[in-house]
């Protein structure tokens, strides 16, 4: 082969080697800076809390309904026909007043019948006792004419009772509540009238878990809330403790005396928290700051990683009372803990984690 053949492949490889390594060196300092770019997510802003050390009032929370401590319904012993009525659906009535009068002509011309027939027994009565004296009559006619006295005493007070129940009178001071008769109405035994409850003393009939049960008794205050009055507690005291557990629920039965129960209504529903009047030091956060799910309740613990970056891992604790925006927690934390307080629906395992010191809770 001539030499200058040779010569031109000598070049045309040198050429190729020069391009190859130019192309090779390119490529190798490009791969060299996407290897050295940071390809992980970019950190989560969250706003973080410190868990505290806080003593609380020990508080149960309870539900219950109010009611009067005079409160009934007003209905008949007896039946009969009504001929009149004094009181207006919502009326304010005064203890025996009287309210509804039924038929009662032949309880009225039994009692004249009967008054009749007592002053006749009793004149006869005060002759005999005359006679008795002077041994005109038996002693056996005296006893009869005592005994018939006595005798027409009682029939004319079972006619007085009878005719008592013909006429039905407020058993105390109240407010009546709808009407549900007439003039003219035939009254049975039982049948509702109208509701009669008296509005200056309440009641509430509420009840604990058992596991509470040495810690009740008489006194302790209850602070309560209806849904008609958002903005406004009610103060009541407990007055009495039910004497058994109830084994179907395992729970026991207290009642409270409302004070100053302006504007509450029998039968409303409440909201209560009874002060046990013990005080517990307990780790508390804010509510936020707490995950809730059938799993168990969650908190996200900040911690520090070896790079020194920030992190958060889900750390599962009991929660307890709740009060003013913060949440207590029984197990999984200790005070000094950092938590975060907003941003967990942004947070997964692994991830890193910047805290916004602008949002404080």
């Amino acid at each position: 082969m001539p030499e200058t053949v040779l010569r031109a492949y000598a070049v045309s490889i040198g050429l190729l080697l020069v391009i190859f390594g130019t192309i090779g060196g390119y490529l190798y300092q490009r791969f060299s800076s996407f290897a050295a770019m940071d390809f992980s997510p970019p950190p989560v802003t969250i706003a973080a809390s410190v868990a505290k050390q806080e003593s609380w009032r020990e508080v149960l929370n309870a539900v219950g309904t109010v009611s009067a401590v005079r409160g009934v319904e007003l209905t008949s012993e007896t039946s009969g026909e009504i001929t009149e009525i004094n009181f207006e659906s919502g009326d304010q009535v005064e203890a025996e007043q009287l309210l509804v009068v039924l038929n009662d002509e032949v309880e009225q011309a039994s009692l004249a019948n009967q008054t009749a027939g007592v002053e006749l027994a009793d004149i006869l009565f005060e002759r005999n006792k005359s006679l008795i004296k002077r041994k005109n009559i038996s002693q056996t006619q005296f006893d009869q004419s005592r005994a018939d006295l006595e005798r027409a005493k009682a029939q004319l007070a079972e006619t007085e009772a009878r005719l008592a129940n013909k006429r039905i009178e407020a058993p105390f001071a109240g407010t009546m509540g709808i009407r549900h008769v007439d003039v003219g109405d035939y009254l049975s035994p039982g049948t509702i009238i109208a509701t009669l409850q008296d509005h200056k003393d309440l009641d509430i009939d509420f009840t604990v878990p058992a596991r509470y049960a040495p810690k009740l008794k008489a006194g302790l205050q209850v602070a309560l809330r209806v849904d008609a009055f958002p903005d406004k507690s009610f103060t009541a005291f407990v007055t009495a403790v039910d004497s058994r557990i109830d084994p179907g629920t395992r729970n026991v039965l207290l009642r409270a005396k409302i004070e100053n129960p302006e504007g509450l209504v029998p039968g409303m529903f409440a909201t209560l928290e009874v002060d046990l009047g013990e005080r517990v030091d307990l780790v508390t956060i804010p509510e936020t700051a707490m995950t809730y799910s059938i799993q168990g309740n969650t908190v996200y613990i900040i911690q520090e990683t070896e790079e020194g970056a920030l992190t958060a891992v889900p750390r599962v604790v009991k929660g307890g009372m709740v009060r003013d925006g913060r949440v207590s927690v029984i197990e999984g934390l200790k005070p000094g803990d950092r938590v975060v307080s907003v941003g967990q629906n942004k947070l997964y395992r692994g991830v890193r984690i910047v805290v916004d010191e602008k949002v404080q809770l």
